[in-house]
């Protein structure tokens, strides 16, 4: 009888998954054309991050005003990511998945308009909040393709768009100073827009109609609460270094920030229709995981922040390599290029091991990335190995996260989950920031008289203890996650029951 009840199972699996796939391709046609659209489309909303960086230092002048409200133009578009993964994962489950997709296309198409066509600080400001806003575009994706690509390609699809995050940003940094160097600063968004009214079009066009939208109200205070929340926590954090830990400011923005988000979960816990279901969230697969994230999106910021400034030191420290913005954002390059070429192997561990086991190898791999980069960090080439290291550890990790939340949550809150994952990522990405600023204002040193301080060897060593040091926690992590049991390996065991002992 057992045997019995498992062969029909099997059946079933097998019905099921050529069903699916014969759904998926009737739905959109090519499911690959679909997956080159999507991460296409989160390639460019991933360039958005690193596109100020070239000409930060000389935003002040080009917007006439000061330095510390330039910085703003960054920060922005942080705080928009942050807000809407989470609501635009939300809105996804609610209206259907490929209507926010088209909307994020749009709104990163007005945002890069309004930059493109401001000189002044307050519309730049604008535009790059609707910029970051976009960012919402991955997370949705990510769910979106489970639903149009057969279960066979699946893995291999998300590990595909999961890696576009990763190349984005590095590959934006040399396209960005290139773009400044050689042309007017204006060009960045107006190369953004263009990028934009692609992404519109190819979502309209090549995207299929999916009837994957669930009946529910928008929890509007929900949504406000988590953007005032977030938003106060992540500006404190963020600005702590310039503003100082200890000003009232930091720390009464954080401490707001903290009772908002804890008002906003008690207010979530008793909504009938909730933005974020915390019950599922706080679901141990998916609360270990959304750790997990926050850990390995640490490690990731951590090499953004200090290759890049160790690359551009002056030679005459002793240590500084000299290189120009654009020299180390090619530098860089490769490391991008590396989460691409990962992603079949991504795939090949998610189908093999599952979830659980690839983003621990993640965290180890991004782990020993940094270890190689307190060492290697004498020549250029050398950063670069490093950075291709833990890049591959990035790729594989960020593959692995999406995986896991989606096997572990209700259809209805698949692009939600999904959303708050990423959001974790940026927190781990911004908590990074702070700190990494703390560890290089803590050991400076002058070349002359009067001129400014710069963060010491040791300094930029201790980066990467603390990067690594993230990671392997992340890793620890990753192992407590419940394993997940496959259906062949349950079909295996069974199998090899005695047929006397089934009868």
């Amino acid at each position: 009888m057992c045997t019995l009840h498992i062969q029909v199972a099997r059946g079933r699996c097998a019905v099921q998954e050529t069903s699916t796939e014969a759904a998926a391709t009737a739905r959109g046609g090519n499911p690959w054309l679909i997956v080159a659209v999507l991460g296409f489309s989160g390639l460019c909303v991933a360039l958005m991050q690193s596109l100020v960086i070239p000409i930060q230092s000389e935003l002040p002048h080009l917007l006439s005003t000061s330095a510390s409200n330039a910085s703003w133009v960054l920060t922005s578009t942080l705080l928009g990511g942050a807000v809407a993964m989470p609501v635009a994962g939300r809105l996804a489950d609610m209206f259907g998945k490929r209507p926010v997709l088209v909307a994020e296309a749009g709104l990163l198409l007005v945002g890069s308009l309004v930059c493109a066509l401001s000189s002044s600080l307050v519309p730049m400001l604008a535009g790059r909040v609707l910029q970051g806003v976009a960012m919402g575009y991955i997370p949705v994706a990510i769910s979106f393709v489970r639903e149009v690509v057969p279960a066979r390609v699946v893995n291999a699809a998300t590990a595909t768009i999961s890696a576009t995050l990763g190349v984005g940003a590095a590959l934006g940094l040399p396209l960005a100073a290139w773009i400044a160097q050689d042309h007017n600063w204006h060009a960045l968004f107006w190369v953004s827009a263009v990028l934009a009214t692609a992404i519109t079009v190819f979502s309209l066009v090549a995207l299929p109609h999916v009837r994957d939208a669930h009946a529910a109200h928008l929890d509007v205070v929900g949504a406000i609460g988590l953007a005032v929340g977030l938003v106060a926590v992540l500006v404190g954090v963020s600005k702590g270094n310039d503003w100082g830990w200890t000003s009232a400011t930091t720390l009464g923005l954080i401490a707001a920030g903290v009772v908002v988000l804890f008002a906003w979960a008690a207010f979530e816990l008793r909504h009938r229709d909730p933005l974020v279901d915390l019950r599922t969230t706080a679901a141990r697969p998916v609360l270990l995981t959304n750790i997990a994230a926050l850990l390995i999106g640490f490690g990731m910021m951590a090499q953004s922040i200090v290759v890049p400034q160790l690359l551009e030191m002056p030679a005459e420290t002793g240590y500084g390599l000299g290189q120009t913005v654009l020299a180390a954002g090619l530098w860089l390059a490769p490391a991008g290029l590396m989460m691409m070429v990962f992603a079949p192997v991504s795939s090949f561990l998610l189908t093999r091991f599952g979830g659980r086991t690839a983003l621990a190898l993640g965290g180890a791999v991004l782990a020993v990335g940094y270890v190689c980069a307190a060492v290697l960090l004498h020549a250029p080439w050398q950063l670069a190995l490093a950075t291709c290291i833990a890049s591959a550890g990035v790729g594989i990790g960020y593959a692995a996260m999406p995986t896991i939340i989606l096997e572990n949550v209700p259809l209805t809150e698949a692009a939600s989950s999904v959303g708050v994952n990423s959001l974790m990522r940026s927190v781990g990405t911004t908590i990074a920031g702070a700190v990494m600023a703390v560890v290089l204002t803590s050991k400076t040193t002058t070349l002359a008289p009067g001129l400014p301080q710069i963060p010491t060897l040791d300094a930029f060593r201790l980066c990467f203890v603390v990067g690594a040091a993230a990671a392997a926690v992340g890793a620890i992590v990753a192992m407590l996650v419940p394993r997940r049991v496959r259906r062949d390996e349950v079909a295996t065991e069974a199998e090899a029951v005695p047929e006397a002992a089934v009868h």
